[in-house]
């Protein structure tokens, strides 16, 4: 119910050629040595015709691993002869335990996919291209589209250009680049517009941007990494503010109309490899914003990040919160237009901002970090499932985001009042702008079954729609879910089962906002 879903779509819908064995078990079995995964679902349920590759130094067993559909071993700085599909397998076939056959059929995966992709025999290939204004247009549209906005009290946002005099923009995150380098996800981008140019691009030449870094990026001296290492020693942050750099920031603060602080983590403080201790905000950032606020209370609190943060206390102080992303080649510039009013927010959180690390359920069951083995305790009740259910209050929910303008939801129906398992449930919503500005709104749908048979989450996510809305305006948004997405999988009859009865959907623009319910049957 939970991990596959994506996986499927990627396989039945985007036709994917290639897939990667991760480094945790299932079942008690390593999943590059899991032939139920690679065999069983991956190749004879969903028809996967691709190649599986295993994540570095994730493979632990030759013969086994490619009984169980591995075909690609990726490793670590050792030898390449040791490698467990290297000299070990071939010593295994001349030792009679895996069969010339059994190698044929990898090599045959790997070759057509090869050929599939014209990397042999591609003489004809269309030349593809990098780094087009056609790139960086959809660069632009991805990052404008996921901006959120969390808090806007006194309409501090957006910032009205024509009014100000000076603006400052403060911190290392507003002059920090996150796409260059960094294991398999690094990208040598063409160009990368950071915030402060964001900021200088798209302000008047007549606004005059006071810049300082506030706080600066420091890490305690750490033990030697070795590259290819599963694990590393975690980052260990200074947080402690440089004086000058403080008072500098201090300063830019007084003297400017309005402040905007980018704080939030980078691409070396949030990466793989490690664990953050805790949630609190590195560097000295928290000390900094309310030190800022307090000379300057027209401040934006811009966070940069890919995960949450303990952002309790700089909700409670700061009138104008916004968090944005890794947001790739135009993030400084989809940023700026936000920030300015020419492109309304329409983003929406896609996990839970919890208030307190103990309220996320790895913690609250007491699973991480466990004695060298982390189990996965929670079950069904992943992120806002769990916070959901549980009913355990979050800083902010999954699936909020507010805009610049304001919208009612009204009207909504089903096109039926009882569904077989094989019908598709069509949801007609009445989306009313009721700000003075256009705007965008998503409209989410979550699903609940009364006195169900089996442990399942308070609600769940079934279908979602983004609209633009003009000012004034309603539009009827329609929203199809497919009955067979309310089934659960039955362990015992390795099946999925739609359970017959009463359900409830309801519909809002995050799991705890919801602004209408109705009841359907399932036969």
């Amino acid at each position: 119910e939970i991990y596959l879903p994506a996986f499927k779509a990627a396989v039945v819908e985007a036709k994917a050629h290639s897939m990667m064995g991760a480094y945790n078990k299932f079942r008690g079995e390593y999943l590059c040595e899991n032939s139920y995964m690679l065999n069983d679902v991956l190749r004879d349920e969903w028809g996967f015709e691709g190649i599986v590759i295993s994540d570095w130094a994730a493979v632990h067993t030759s013969v086994n691993s490619l009984n169980s559909g591995l075909d690609i071993e990726m490793g670590t700085p050792k030898p390449f002869n040791e490698f467990f599909l290297a000299d070990r397998l071939l010593d295994s076939v001349n030792a009679g335990k895996i069969s010339e056959k059994e190698i044929d059929v990898h090599i045959k995966r790997i070759l057509q996919v090869m050929h599939t992709l014209k990397r042999m025999g591609g003489e004809d290939r269309a030349k593809g291209s990098i780094n087009t204004e056609a790139h960086f247009k959809d660069a632009y549209d991805i990052a404008a589209e996921s901006v959120v906005l969390l808090k806007n009290e006194d309409e501090l946002l957006p910032i009205n250009a024509e009014s100000i005099k000076s603006v400052a923009i403060i911190g290392n995150n507003a002059m920090k680049k996150n796409a260059l380098g960094g294991f398999g996800a690094g990208v040598k981008t063409k160009r990368e517009v950071t915030p402060l140019e964001g900021m200088q691009n798209r302000l008047p030449e007549s606004v005059k941007i006071n810049y300082a870094e506030g706080y600066q990026e420091r890490h305690a001296p750490k033990k030697e990494s070795i590259f290819g290492e599963v694990t590393q020693e975690r980052v260990e942050t200074i947080d402690d503010l440089d004086p000058d750099s403080l008072e500098e920031a201090l300063n830019a603060a007084r003297n400017s109309d309005v402040a905007v602080i980018f704080a939030g983590s980078n691409r070396d403080f949030e990466t793989e490899a490690s664990d953050r201790a805790d949630l609190e905000l590195p560097f000295g950032q928290l000390e900094l914003i309310e030190k800022v606020l307090e000379v300057n209370p027209n401040t934006i609190v811009v966070m940069i990040a890919g995960a949450p943060f303990d952002i309790n206390r700089v909700k409670e102080k700061s009138s104008a919160l916004v968090w944005s992303w890794f947001n790739g080649s135009e993030g400084g510039n989809a940023l700026a237009d936000v920030l300015l009013g020419n492109i309304n927010p329409s983003g929406k959180l896609p996990w839970t901002m919890p208030k307190d690390l103990n309220d996320s359920p790895a913690h609250a069951t007491n699973s991480f970090p466990g004695d060298e083995t982390v189990k996965y305790e929670e079950g069904i009740l992943v992120g806002y499932r769990w916070f959901d259910t549980k009913n355990v209050e979050p800083t902010y929910p999954f699936g909020y985001g507010l805009s610049y303008t304001t919208f009612d939801i009204k009207n909504v129906q089903a096109d039926k009042s009882t569904y077989s398992a094989d019908d598709t449930i069509v949801i007609s919503v009445d989306l009313i702008n009721t700000g003075s500005m256009d705007g965008k709104e998503v409209i989410q749908v979550y699903s609940s079954i009364n006195d169900s048979k089996v442990e399942r989450a308070v609600q769940e996510l079934k279908g979602f729609a983004k609209a633009m809305v003009a000012s004034g305006e309603t539009k009827t948004i329609s929203i199809e879910v497919p009955v067979r997405e309310l089934a659960y999988y039955n362990v015992e009859k390795k099946a999925w089962v739609v359970e017959p009865g009463s359900y409830v959907l309801g519909i809002g623009n995050s799991s705890r906002n919801i602004s209408e319910k109705i009841s359907i049957m399932v036969k």
